[in-house]
């Protein structure tokens, strides 16, 4: 056994008085000894000081001296281990040299020595309290002697050991005050047992055996006419409430609730009507609420504790608590006449039914409570049901004024003694409102439904309960605003119906089952649908009813099932809807509110909060791209900026306060409610970045400054997003980078330059908040964790528009030497294209596949070759057809024969590439060229006006091509070389391309500012041939495909709306990428979270995608197959190919996405294993799917001709 020096014992016990001394609350409060010792074992997680004790402190020092080095040694050795294998997480290193060192023979006998140690301190502790003990009781039996009072005393606390009173209460003496408390005894005696009874500690009264007599007799004598009396008996009660363990308080809560219920019961009593109303004063009411407050306090607190016991004590207390509620009297047929029953009292101290939100929140009583409710207390769900249907016919039959008066408890906390009829219903209506909507929450509450009530002929459904709550909310009167608004508003009825409305929406299923149909919505839009026509929207429909409307609708439009209910209605797919959806009436309003064309509220101080509520359900609507879809067509983007500008200009005419004057108060709660509004505004404008047409429809409005500022400063503050919003503003950084006037807007917000500061803050200094530990030995993590946020925030603002327009023909700054602590403040790179790839050499192995022989593979596909020649004939025989029709002039069969070679061509495409794609790169250049020649002369498929173009070589041959196009041409003709495609002079041939497309786009619009990836790619399938790849490109640029696949084509051009063209932005961005969001969100919603939850768009990456032709990330064959799908299948087939590839991404991006790295994966690495002829299936399935909606979208891109 351990040694113990004389000095390291007293040391140690002085540590153990101190970790004692502090926890002493904790211990002499737990219930048992089990209790106490789960106390101790888990007090690292509940004490905060727990790592200051010295005991805690000795414990480390001496595990560290013990251990330390053989924990280090177990660490070394498996950091090596790993370094040549798998690389493992912090918490697997943790738990390896954990089990190793718990499994050592070190370990056990530190133990083992530990333990002795304790064993010789604990025991002479134990020693030294007993010899303590005994000198106590010693000194305690000289006072007992000296003193002639009795030992009890008005000490109620049971801090004091029971064990040592124990012997002195004894069974003799719990008779003795069973005696003295009866009725027939003089008042001073049973004051003194009373005294007695609540003096001693309360364990040891209720473990006396005459404890079920006593429980009996103060049953009995809460009754008693003597007020102090009973106040002393309530007094006992709340001790041992306070300080027994449930199986003890059990038994005094249901004799409680029993004695009220026999009292309410009894005819003797005389318990308040409803035409006497409630007098607190009266003595008697004092007495009884008394009581229930005392039961309602003990029904808010047992939730707390009762699962720590068997399930019959709950029980009980249920069954008690319910039995009690349940109870009616014999009612007259005068409802004035009626007798209170206990819910009543009980609405008067728990008035929003907090007991009830308590039970139902655990499943462990929740579930006995449902099953009482609907196996023998349903009466108690009826009645609520009905009181709130009473209060609702008598809102829609009184007159407002009667109403107003009968809704005056909203104010129930203003200092009163008397209740009204009216008020006590009227409370008993809050309290019923709060428990069904907590009842309506869960599962088993909603079969409770539905209810028959004895005053109605159809059952009321939950459905009806809905419409009930919603239409309360513009039936019932506004509180008066006298006096205590905060309490006038949370118990006024539509507060109410709303707060339960929206905690019913926050719960997914219960909001799907309930809420989330026709019904309910035309009930929330009905006022709106009145104010429309121009009537009155209800009798008592106020401002402050419209905010609750809007606020609730906010949140059903905030959930993607309650938005589509709003979009689209019930029957999403019928065509029987002929009504407005919900959306677009909120719409109309909305642009009605915001263009201030309804003067019924003209005027009113509360007008700007009704606009910023309805524009704030417009904003969850707007901010999805299905929703901007249906709203586009009533221009909010207009109004909203148009709202902005006026009160921007009435912000700057508000006057300068002048020092002791009146209006100074005025003056300054105007200019923050202008301010206020002003701000509301542009973040609604803001928000149409959400989406990539939605940031077009802002950069339209002029306000994009303005708005990034706004988001800049919102982001600089720190402020919480609401709850409504379904992403921070990473994703609205990241789709206004993606534009070029976004990526201007964004730099001169200082939005970037922060950015750039905290990432290299963080890369210099690191975070304050991390912990100072041991370096690692080896590198673990590829960037730093706290450097990692704010790298990724930069790569997210890193498209090709905003790189241009950041560091595009800007030269490398350059010192001769830099300060200490110099930070940059911008974005400047030696290289002007964000492909890393294409700096080193040689090509990574995914473009050095086996592209090179696959050109030369026709002869293994001979199975397909009458699938290629039927298109050739087809082909070859439409263009005779065409030629000849032309000259014979007939023009009347010439369209329907065209669609019908088409269509046939087209077919007999996707056949080759479900059976052997590979076959088609062989004959891909003949089959271009023919099908393109074929549409290019068919005036139906053109889609652009044919531009003639005269230029020769020599004419082009001095045109200068920027660096950007010269770096691409040489990558060009390096990747070609490499597939053994193009020769050694081919940069000269691809250069006079490069120029005569410039010099033929020049015609019609704008130079484009990077390399034309699409000229490059069909000069590689060209094989080099320049003048086959111009004549295609010329051909091409007439087709519709040519605006989406060919991006130099539409850039800045003068086929494109003034507005558009004045923004900068490409279709592929505001069309092709916008409906690649929807379909996101449709098809692989989990792949559309992961992009939100890292704080990136889909939309930038696609565009990269796009712009890039997927050079970079698809294998040259791939390439070749994404360009001939959406030439022979129309530009749609380019929005279902990234589709198809986030749904080959899944599982990696779902990975990405939890290693927070996804915007690094998905801009750097390839898109492996990703074939478009795996996909052609599920593509056709999303063209039959959205094709209608899509390429009605696309052929609206440009100007139409009036």
């Amino acid at each position: 056994m351990a040694r113990v020096s004389g000095e390291d014992e007293a040391m140690l016990q002085a540590m153990l008085r101190q970790l004692f001394q502090s926890v002493k609350e904790k211990i002499t409060g737990a219930p048992s000894l089990e209790c106490a010792e789960e106390i101790l074992l888990h007090l690292e997680e509940t004490d905060e000081n727990f790592h200051n004790y010295e005991f805690v402190k000795y414990l480390r020092q001496y595990i560290c001296n013990t251990l330390g080095s053989m924990i280090e040694e177990e660490m070394e050795k498996w950091t090596s281990d790993q370094n040549q294998g798998e690389e493992f997480g912090y918490d697997t290193v943790v738990q390896h040299v954990t089990k190793r060192t718990q499994e050592s023979k070190e370990y056990k006998e530190m133990i083992q020595s530990l333990k002795n140690i304790m064993m010789i301190v604990v025991e002479s502790m134990i020693n030294k309290f007993e010899e303590d003990e005994i000198r106590s009781q010693e000194r305690q039996k000289k006072i007992q002697k000296e003193k002639s009072s009795s030992y009890c005393t008005d000490n109620c606390s049971d801090s004091d050991s029971s064990f040592n009173q124990s012997y002195k209460f004894c069974q003799g003496k719990l008779q003795l005050i069973l005696d003295q408390l009866d009725p027939g005894q003089p008042k001073e005696v049973r004051y003194e047992a009373l005294q007695t009874l609540c003096s001693a500690p309360p364990s040891d009264v209720l473990n006396c055996e005459n404890w079920t007599t006593l429980c009996e007799k103060l049953t009995v004598y809460l009754s008693d006419p003597d007020p102090v009396f009973s106040d002393r008996i309530l007094k006992f009660y709340a001790q041992t409430f306070t300080l027994s363990p449930l199986h003890m308080t059990k038994e005094i809560y249901t004799s409680l609730a029993k004695y009220l219920e026999l009292y309410f019961v009894s005819r003797e009593n005389h318990i308040p009507t409803l035409s006497t109303g409630i007098d607190i004063s009266n003595p008697n009411v004092t007495h009884l609420l008394k009581k229930i407050r005392l039961l309602n306090e003990y029904q808010k607190e047992a939730p707390s504790f009762w699962i720590r016991h068997p399930e019959k004590y709950m029980e009980e207390i249920v069954e008690s608590t319910l039995s009690l509620l349940s109870v009616k009297h014999d009612q007259s047929h005068l409802v004035s006449q009626k007798i209170l029953d206990p819910i009543y009292f009980l609405a008067l101290v728990d008035t929003k039914a907090v007991w009830f939100k308590k039970w139902m929140h655990a499943y462990y009583s929740r579930t006995a409570v449902l099953r009482l409710l609907e196996k023998k207390y349903k009466s108690l769900i009826t009645t609520a049901v009905q009181q709130c249907v009473q209060y609702f016919e008598l809102c829609e039959t009184m007159k407002g004024d009667e109403v107003l008066g009968h809704s005056k408890s909203c104010g129930i906390k203003q200092k009163t003694f008397y209740y009204s009829g009216q008020e006590l219903q009227y409370i008993y209506f809050i309290h019923s409102l709060s428990l069904l909507g907590r009842l309506l929450i869960y599962t088993q509450g909603r079969k409770l439904f539905p209810i028959k009530l004895k005053t109605r002929k159809d059952s009321v459904s939950l459905t009806d309960l809905l419409v009930l709550f919603t239409q309360l909310i513009y039936h019932s009167p506004t509180c008066p605003k006298m006096a205590s608004p905060g309490h006038l508003e949370n118990y006024s009825p539509a507060s109410m119906a709303t707060e339960v409305l929206c905690i019913l929406c926050d719960q997914k299923e219960c909001a799907i089952e309930c809420l989330y149909n026709n019904t309910v919505i035309e009930a929330l839009l009905q006022p709106i649908h009145n104010l429309m026509k121009g009537t009155k929207a209800a009798p008592n429909c106020s401002e402050t009813a419209l905010i609750h409307i809007a606020h609730i609708l906010a949140r059903i439009a905030s959930v993607e099932e309650g938005l589509t209910l709003l979009l689209y209605g019930e029957n999403m797919n019928s065509s029987e809807e002929k009504s407005p959806t919900g959306a677009h009436l909120i719409a109309q309003f909305s642009k009605k509110l915001l263009d201030e064309d309804i003067s019924i509220f003209s005027g009113s101080e509360m007008f700007p909060v009704v606009k910023g509520a309805f524009t704030s359900v417009c904003r969850q609507i707007y901010g999805t791209c299905e929703g901007l879809q249906v709203l586009i067509p009533y221009s909010l983007h207009e109004s909203i900026a148009k709202a902005w500008k006026k009160t921007s200009l009435l912000s700057e005419r508000i006057p300068t306060p002048v020092e002791g004057s009146d209006s100074v108060s005025l003056v300054s709660q105007e200019s923050q409610n202008i301010m206020a509004w002003e701000e509301n505004l542009l973040d609604d404008l803001l928000n149409f970045a959400a989406t990539p047409k939605g940031l077009l429809l802002l950069q339209r409005t002029g306000a994009i400054n303005e708005c990034v500022t706004f988001m800049f400063n919102q982001y600089a503050k720190k402020l919480q997003i609401s709850r409504h919003k379904k992403f921070d503003y990473g994703v609205l950084v990241t789709q206004v980078a993606s534009t070029a006037a976004g990526a201007v807007a964004l730099q001169n917000s200082g939005f970037i330059n922060a950015i750039i500061t905290e990432l290299w803050a963080n890369l210099e200094c690191g975070r304050d908040d991390v912990r100072v530990t041991h370096p690692r030995y080896t590198p673990v993590d590829p960037i730093d964790q706290s450097c990692q946020k704010s790298f990724l925030a930069l790569v997210s603002l890193l498209s090709y528009p905003a790189v241009f327009e950041l560091v595009g023909n800007q030269s490398l700054p350059n010192k001769a030497e830099y300060s200490l602590r110099e930070v940059p403040t911008s974005v400047i790179g030696n290289e002007p294209y964000p492909w890393p790839m294409f700096s080193s050499y040689p090509l990574p192995n995914c473009y050095l596949s086996d592209c090179v022989t696959r050109s030369t593979d026709l002869k293994q596909g001979k199975m397909l070759i009458p699938f290629l020649s039927q298109m050739f004939l087809i082909l070859h025989t439409s263009n005779k057809t065409t030629f000849h029709s032309s000259t014979t002039h007939s023009h009347l069969s010439l369209p329907l024969t065209l669609y019908v070679e088409n269509e046939n061509c087209r077919r007999q495409f996707c056949k080759i590439m479900k059976a052997k794609p590979d076959i088609i790169s062989g004959a891909l250049v003949e089959l271009l060229e023919k099908f393109v020649l074929h549409l290019s002369e068919s005036p139906s498929e053109c889609y652009f006006p044919s531009v003639e173009y005269t230029a020769t070589d020599a004419n082009v041959k001095n045109e200068n091509l920027s660096s950007v196009q010269q770096l691409g041409i040489q990558m060009t003709v390096r990747y070609g070389k490499f597939l053994n495609l193009l020769k050694d002079d081919a940069e000269n041939d691809l250069t006079l391309v490069l120029k005569h497309c410039e010099r033929f786009l020049k015609q019609q619009q704008r130079s484009h500012t990077g390399h034309d990836w699409f000229a490059s790619s069909l000069f590689i399938i060209m094989l080099g041939d320049k003048e086959k790849t111009f004549q295609f490109l010329q051909q091409f640029s007439r087709l519709l495909t040519s605006a989406f696949l060919w991006l130099p084509r539409l850039h800045i051009s003068r086929y494109l709306p003034v507005d558009t063209i004045e923004s900068g932005t490409h279709p592929v961005y505001f069309c092709s990428t916008h409906y690649i969001e929807m379909l996101l969100k449709a098809e692989v919603p989990l792949v559309f979270s992961a992009f939100h939850m890292s704080g990136f768009a889909p939309s930038q990456i696609c565009l990269q995608w796009i712009t890039q032709c997927f050079w970079n990330y698809l294998d040259w064959v791939e390439i070749c197959h994404y360009i001939a799908t959406c030439v022979f299948l129309g530009p749609d087939y380019q929005v279902y190919i990234c589709i198809a590839i986030f749904k080959h991404l899944q599982q990696d991006i779902l990975q990405h996405t939890q290693t927070q790295d996804l915007q690094v994966f998905l801009k750097e690495e390839a898109l492996h294993g990703f074939r478009v002829s795996d996909y052609f299936e599920y593509m056709e399935i999303l063209e039959q799917n959205y094709r209608p909606v899509l390429l009605r979208d696309m052929r609206n891109i440009r100007v139409q001709s009036t």
